[in-house]
């Protein structure tokens, strides 16, 4: 063997040595092995809320009312219709503290079940801000980071909405269900005047509909809000400077049709017998329009509205089209709220378009609107006919049947036999099955409805059902 050869090999055998003694150090030793470190420098850190892997549920939203302490007590009514003192979190936030009334409200979170709700003063911070229009803009803007700062845990979603919003949560909590809460979002909807939408944006989440943040969202916000709020001093709501400042952070509004901003004058009635096929969230501005229901206070009709809600949160206001053959007639129902009947056929296509009772927010003209209407006829003779909830109730665990009572719009058409034929049903019952808890989870289909029996020819009584579509079954005249 060659010196050269005899070289080789014992370096060869040396490095196997070296090697197999450095895995075994390395595999053994108890010592810190500072060459084992890695660090990434450039490596976000993510904070925040670990990682949920159960459902959402009520307990995870975190709700940022912004009101007033001069308003308050008059409010507070509206508030407490769906505002649960056992369940509900989060806080009223006033620009100064309310006159002491402890039947109205406490301080804190120590609030009396059934008595009071929940308020924080919000912090002085929001005074020292520049600003060129609506100065409790900036206050309003603020309460998302009022509220973060609380540092609550399990928190999910910021949820910001007026002392004068009417929050339907149940269903408020099945549609944040649905997005990954680990995520970025801003999820609200827009005006339905354009008028309105043109002024603050298409993009931007109206805050009287209310809107929801995600946490990781909310804590990218916070950390530059104060910053970008001084940008858009000249910005007109909160709502447009909150969505100005998320906008720089990259993130776009996620449409929910459910969102209502009410950006209307006159009758919501048009627009709430023919709902967009999604889950009812919110209402606004109830104080600004004519109750929901005839011959009641605004707060009544809101607490008629909320009884078959909480009987079937999903169905709320969702539409059924169906006809009567031999009649001709045409019938829409808005479960829980109202029922139309045309003496003459009338297309799904048209019956599922708002009748427009109503004008815009600020002009109060007759639009142009986010969506389609179609005009309320002024000859009573070519109105439908309505009727309008008078009972609900619960059928065993899993179904409900309501009864909507013929009502009066103004003047009625007595002048034609069909019109007589239609106003001889007085009342009609409503029989449905309770939404499935993952109706609003799958593509979206409305429901199927029929007559049953004789339709009430002779009783005055008409009873209609509430169903699955069948396979091939379609709509039509």
């Amino acid at each position: 063997m060659s010196g050269t050869a005899l070289v080789s090999r014992t370096a060869l055998l040396l490095f196997l040595f070296t090697s197999v003694n450095l895995l075994l150090h390395i595999s053994f030793s108890n010592r810190t092995r500072s060459f084992a470190r890695f660090t990434c420098p450039n490596l976000e850190t993510v904070s925040g809320p670990p990682p949920g892997t159960s459902p959402t549920n009520l307990s995870h939203l975190l709700f940022g009312i912004g009101g007033s302490a001069k308003t308050w007590e008059e409010r507070s009514a509206l508030s407490s219709l769906w505002w649960d003192v056992n369940s509900t979190r989060g806080f009223f936030w006033l620009d100064e503290k309310p006159p002491p009334d402890e039947k109205k409200m406490t301080n804190g979170g120590d609030t009396k079940p059934g008595i009071s709700l929940p308020y924080r003063v919000s912090s002085p911070a929001w005074t020292w801000f520049r600003y060129s229009r609506l100065r409790p803009a900036v206050r309003m803007a603020r309460i998302i980071l009022d509220s973060y700062n609380l540092k609550l845990p399990d928190v999910r979603w910021f949820v910001m909405g007026d002392d004068d919003t009417v929050f339907f949560t149940h269903n408020l909590v099945s549609v944040l269900a649905s997005y990954d809460h680990r995520e970025m979002w801003y999820i609200g909807g827009n005006s339905e005047s354009v008028e309105q939408s043109v002024m603050h944006g298409y993009g931007t989440a109206f805050g009287g509909g209310g809107f929801a943040v995600s946490y990781p969202l909310a804590e990218k916000l916070v950390k530059v809000l104060d910053g970008c709020l001084d940008r858009y001093q000249n910005f007109y709501g909160s709502d447009e400077r909150i969505c100005a400042c998320i906008t720089e952070i990259g993130i776009p509004l996620t449409k929910e049709p459910g969102f209502h901003q009410f950006d209307i004058k006159g009758d919501a009635y048009g627009l709430l017998a023919a709902h967009p096929m999604a889950p009812l969230l919110s209402l606004h501005h109830v104080e600004a329009l004519a109750p929901m229901f005839p011959n009641n206070t605004r707060i009544d009709s809101l607490k008629t509205l909320i009884e078959p809600y909480r009987l079937d949160p999903r169905r709320i206001l969702q539409q059924s089209v169906c006809y009567d053959g031999k009649r001709k007639w045409s019938i829409a129902v808005a479960w829980g709220y109202t029922i139309q009947i045309y003496p003459w056929p009338v297309t799904a296509v048209e019956l599922l378009i708002p009748l427009q009772t109503f004008k815009t927010w600020k002009t109060e003209s007759n639009g142009p609107f986010t969506f389609n209407t179609r005009p309320m006829p002024a000859d009573p003779c070519g109105r439908p006919v309505m009727y309008f909830l008078d009972q609900v109730e619960e059928v065993g665990w899993t179904g409900t049947r309501t009864r909507y009572k013929l009502e009066r719009w103004g003047k009625s058409c007595n002048n034609t036999a069909d019109y007589g034929r239609v106003m001889a049903i007085k009342n009609i019952i409503v029989t449905s099955m309770k939404m499935a808890p993952d109706y609003w989870e799958k593509a979206p289909r409305r429901q199927c409805c029929g007559i049953m029996g004789r339709g009430g020819k002779n009783s005055g009584n008409m009873v209609i059902r509430i169903r699955n579509c069948r396979q091939w079954e379609t709509t039509g005249i």
